[in-house]
């Protein structure tokens, strides 16, 4: 026996998704509206319903929409509306409503469209937000591949849970594995859902090429870039050409570095402090995880943590009171990691410890002012613009 199915993903949107809880509002009340009682008993469809399926072999344009906004069993809508609650709240946040509106429609769109062309003749009616749900979790693959995925599985008699990197439980597990090895459940329409995933990772990827959406360090098209910066600096490299002073040189055999004892100590430290940092995060202790940073900082204030590593332990800190060990975090941070999505958040958090704990009122100005410029959150912005109030007045 194998089960498995993801339950939660490791971020959360900053504004309440409303396009996504109102897709999936329609969708349900459509269902609802589908079903009658039959005379002999049990549930059936309703008669106006078929003329709203997609029928690869009388295809009707509306029908390109209307099929995604229909579905044929009560598991079948409460599988469909699961993930696209899981996967498209997170979407619908850095799209917009309007803009993620679009993109599942969209995707219902072309995955008929692929359906239909690869199943022309026919007869077969098809129905449900599939394809435009897996054109959601493409785009998700394409803006957040390297968050984290809790899946729930259940192997004969072993039951529990694992993170998975979106990139390869999307990648692998619902496109690879699910659609395209095991086509073995009878009446599921395998060829929209690729067609939908294959829309909605092209079609984010090209925005954020384009710059149509802001992307971040982190999204695919960044991993994409900075592969392809590798590769051309190998090619180079290997070619004796250094691209540094653009001349063709001789290759040389390095002499190794001779490292003193102290120099030795020093790196096994931090490398011990590094992974007990790793360590405690995982087993999800921040109180010690911020301890061992600390102790990582007085021994070499220039180490730098990965982006959630740093401001988990940032937030801990600030949690703990300890107001200036905190700032120092958050401006690392900010530093290192200035593309970050949510910017504005960690600017707001600077510019109050600044301003309410260590009277520092031109760092605190600064970035509240920086936090005003991009913070969407109204309950947000309205703190802000109190405190910077307060500060000038």
């Amino acid at each position: 026996m194998l089960f498995i199915l993801p339950i939660r993903t490791s971020i959360r949107p900053r504004r309440t998704p409303y396009a996504n809880y109102a897709l999936i509002l329609v969708n349900a009340i459509i269902f609802l509206l589908e079903l009658d009682v039959a005379p002999q008993g049990g549930l059936v469809f309703r008669p106006w319903v078929a003329r709203f399926m997609l029928t690869p072999n009388e295809l009707r344009l509306w029908q390109l929409v209307s099929y995604a906004f229909l579905h044929g069993t009560f598991m079948h809508i409460i599988g469909n509306m699961f993930f696209l609650y899981l996967f498209g709240n997170n979407v619908n946040d850095k799209l917009g409503n309007i803009g993620y509106l679009c993109l599942y429609l969209a995707g219902a769109v072309f995955s008929g469209i692929g359906h239909t062309v690869l199943h022309l003749s026919s007869p077969i009616p098809t129905l449900g937000a599939s394809g435009a749900v897996a054109a959601v979790t493409g785009a998700y693959l394409v803006l957040f591949p390297q968050t984290l995925i809790t899946v729930f599985y259940w192997v004969f008699f072993f039951i529990g849970t694992i993170e998975i990197p979106a990139l390869y439980f999307i990648g692998f597990k619902l496109i690879f594995w699910d659609n395209m090895l095991e086509r073995r459940i009878p009446n599921v329409a395998y060829d929209a859902h690729l067609s939908g995933y294959a829309f909605g990772i092209l079609a984010v990827l090209g925005m954020l090429a384009t710059g149509l959406i802001a992307g971040s360090n982190f999204d695919m098209w960044a991993m994409i870039k900075r592969w392809n910066r590798r590769r051309r600096y190998r090619d180079a490299v290997s070619s004796s050409y250094d691209p540094f002073t653009g001349q063709t040189r001789s290759k040389q055999i390095k002499v190794k570095e001779v490292k003193t004892a102290a120099q030795k100590e020093l790196e096994e430290k931090t490398r011990e402090l590094r992974n007990g940092i790793s360590s405690r995060i995982a087993q999800r202790n921040l109180p010690a995880a911020a301890e061992l940073y600390l102790e990582l900082t007085r021994l070499d204030s220039e180490q730098i943590l990965p982006r959630q590593h740093l401001l988990d332990i940032a937030n801990q800190l600030a949690g703990d009171n300890k107001h200036a060990e905190s700032a120092q975090a958050y401006e690392q941070f900010l530093t290192h990691y200035s593309n970050y999505e949510y910017a504005e958040q960690v600017e707001l958090m600077l510019g109050i410890l600044y301003s309410r704990y260590l009277d520092k009122p031109e760092p605190a100005v600064k970035h509240l002012q920086a936090a005003a410029k991009k913070l969407s959150d109204a309950g947000q912005l309205k703190m802000c613009q109190d405190e910077l109030a307060r500060l000038q007045d």
